[in-house]
C-alpha cells in the first residue's frame, strides 16, 4: 500500500493540473472547477486514506514520500485554488463588480500562492507548525495596501484558504506516510 500512496501522490499533481487544462471544451466554468477540485481532492483523500494504513516509510522511500508530498502540496494546489476561487464568484453580483476569480486582482499572487503552498507543507512536514503563521502572517503583511477593494479581500481570504488547506492535506498524507 505504500507503494500505491507514492504513486497516487506523485500523479496528483499532472493529474490535476493536467485535467483542469483539458476540459475547456465544457463551457461553464463553475463545472469544470468543481471537477477538476472533486477529482483533486479524491485522489489526495484516497492516497491520505492509504498512507494511513500503511506502515510508516523508511530510508530512501521516507525522503522520496516528503519530497512527493511537497511537491503535490506546492503544484497541484494552484488549480485547486484557483477552482475553489472560480467556485466562489457570485452569480448577483452588479456589473462591473470585480469577481474574486478575477486575475487582474492582486498581482503575482500565483506565485506567492506557489511559495506559499511550498512553505507550508514544508513547516508541517518538518514539525513546525508555527511556520504556517510566519507565512500567513508575511503574505498578510505585504498584501495590506491592496486589501481594501473587496473584490480583492474575498480573493485573498478564499485563495489563500484554499492554498492552505490544500497544502496542509497534502502534508498530513506526507505524514502519515512517514509515521
Amino acid at each position: 500500500m505504500t507503494a500505491t500512496s507514492l504513486a497516487l501522490l506523485a500523479a496528483l499533481s499532472g493529474l490535476s493540473v493536467g485535467l483542469y487544462r483539458e476540459l475547456p471544451q465544457v463551457r461553464r466554468k463553475r463545472l469544470r472547477a468543481l471537477v477538476a477540485l472533486g477529482c483533486a481532492v479524491g485522489l489526495v483523500g484516497l492516497s491520505a486514506m492509504l498512507a494511513w494504513t500503511a506502515p510508516g516509510v523508511h530510508g530512501w522511500t521516507a525522503e522520496v514520500a516528503a519530497v512527493l508530498a511537497v511537491v503535490a502540496g506546492t503544484a497541484a494546489g494552484g488549480p485547486v485554488a484557483t477552482a475553489v476561487l472560480r467556485l466562489a464568484e457570485t452569480a448577483g453580483a452588479p456589473p462591473g463588480t470585480p469577481s474574486p476569480a478575477d486575475p487582474s486582482l492582486l498581482h503575482g499572487g500565483a506565485w506567492i500562492g506557489v511559495l506559499e503552498r511550498l512553505a507550508v507543507t514544508s513547516t508541517l512536514l518538518l514539525g513546525w507548525p508555527e511556520g504556517v503563521a510566519v507565512v500567513l502572517a508575511v503574505k498578510g503583511l505585504g498584501r495590506y495596501p491592496e486589501l481594501r477593494a473587496p473584490a480583492a479581500a474575498e480573493r485573498f481570504i478564499v485563495g489563500t484558504l484554499a492554498s492552505v488547506l490544500w497544502a496542509a492535506a497534502c502534508a498530513g498524507t506526507g505524514y502519515a506516510l512517514l509515521h
